[in-house]
This record gives structure tokens, sequence and C-alpha cells, in this order.
């Protein structure tokens, strides 16, 4: 179970590709203008990396160390067409905003690194769980820049949720700010950088304050050697 919490963990928080590792910048900015968007995204994206870790894993001890790249994108691509082509099927309006950016998982960095690091060299279920877990963390970046910048830019929350749930959801969307007049900067690319980058400074402060508090003795040292 320590294993598994440590997967959990290095995804979630550790290791997390989008906050840490900076990995697969391209969707997490293009497609994070609203909640609903970063969301369809970010599931698709845990689906992939989950089932894809498995699979690799499946067949890591009967692949060449020659072949093994093309073997692993096929798997990649393989389980991408399912999820496109399902989506296409079942909520076709969110597939249609989504557009490139589902086939282009395929050639998501995160998904290949984690099949390269992790998939290659452990068995099914850790890897199944690492996989999904990656592309968790993927999806909690996504959401909370998704909905940073909705919030910023139109004032509302789960703006586009009918997309994916259909007319009925159509009123679900919160109006956090009424008559707010927007803020374009917030929904144009320059606004992924700045939210993304206020994310990631949050969690350094935090780490950084976990740390402290965990080993004050390093903090008391600090300004008295500064001092000498």
């Amino acid at each position: 179970m320590s294993a598994y919490r440590e997967i959990i963990v290095n995804g979630l928080w550790k290791q997390n590709p989008s906050m840490v590792q900076i990995l697969g910048m391209c969707p997490l900015l293009a497609i994070s203008t609203n909640i609903t968007n970063a969301l369809g995204l970010g599931i698709a994206t845990a689906l992939v990396m989950a089932f894809s870790n498995a699979g690799v894993s499946l067949v890591r001890n009967h692949v060449t160390p020659d072949t093994r790249i093309p073997v692993f994108i096929l798997i990649i691509a393989a389980l991408v067409t399912i999820i496109d082509m399902s989506m296409n099927a079942f909520v076709h309006p969110l597939y249609l905003v989504l557009g490139i950016f589902i086939p282009l998982i395929v050639t998501n960095c995160i998904v290949l690194a984690r099949t390269e690091v992790f998939a290659s060299r452990n068995p099914v279920l850790p890897s199944l769980v690492d996989g999904f877990m990656m592309g968790l963390g993927v999806t909690v970046v996504l959401v909370m820049l998704g909905a940073l910048r909705e919030l910023v830019g139109k004032g509302t929350l789960l703006s586009g949720i009918d997309l994916a749930l259909g007319p009925i959801a159509r009123h679900w969307v919160i109006h956090v700010i009424p008559d707010y007049p927007g803020f374009l900067l917030s929904i144009l690319p320059p606004g992924a950088f700045f939210g993304l980058g206020l994310i990631i400074a949050a969690r350094n402060w935090i780490d950084q304050r976990h740390q402290a508090r965990a080993n004050p003795s390093a903090t008391i040292a600090a300004p008295t050697a500064a001092a000498a």
C-alpha cells in the first residue's frame, strides 16, 4: 500500500506532469478556456494514460529494445482512436470544440514518457494506477486553470457544460459575477501563461511552507548564517 500511496502522491503533487515536469503544455494552455473543455480533455488524457500504461506493461517482456518505442506509440494511438470515436459518438458538441487536441494526445510527451519510464519496468496494476494518477494530475491542473481563466474572463463557471451533458445542463452555468463585462486577456493565450504561472507559484509556496514546518531548524539556521 505504501508503494501505491507514493504513486498517488507523485501523480498529484510531487511529479505532477503539468506543475512540476512542465510537460504537454500545448493542449494544457490551448484548451483550458473554461472548466468544461478542460475536464473533457483531462478525462480523455487520463484514460489514455491509464490503459496505455497497462498495455505497455503487458507486452514489455515480449518486445525488443529496438521496437519498443513504435510498439508503445501503436498502443497509445489505438487507445486515442477509441477515445476519439467514443467522444464523437456520445459527446459530439464537446468533441467539435476539443477538435484536433484529442488526436494529438498520441504525440503528448506525458503519455509516452510514463510508458517508457514506469510501465515498461513495472507490473500491470501499478502501471495502470500510475498512468491514471498522472493523468488525473494533468486533469486537476487543467480544471484549475480552466476555472481561473473562465472566472476572470467571463465571470462564470461551467460555461458550455451543455456541450457535454446536453441541453438539460444549460441552466447549470454559475454566474459568479453578474453583469461582468469580461476580461478578454484571460481567455486569450497570454491568460493561460499567467494562470499557469500563478498555479505553479501557489504549488511551490505550499511545498516550501510544508518543508519549513517539517524542518524548522533549517529555516532558523539560514538567517543566522546570513547574519554571520
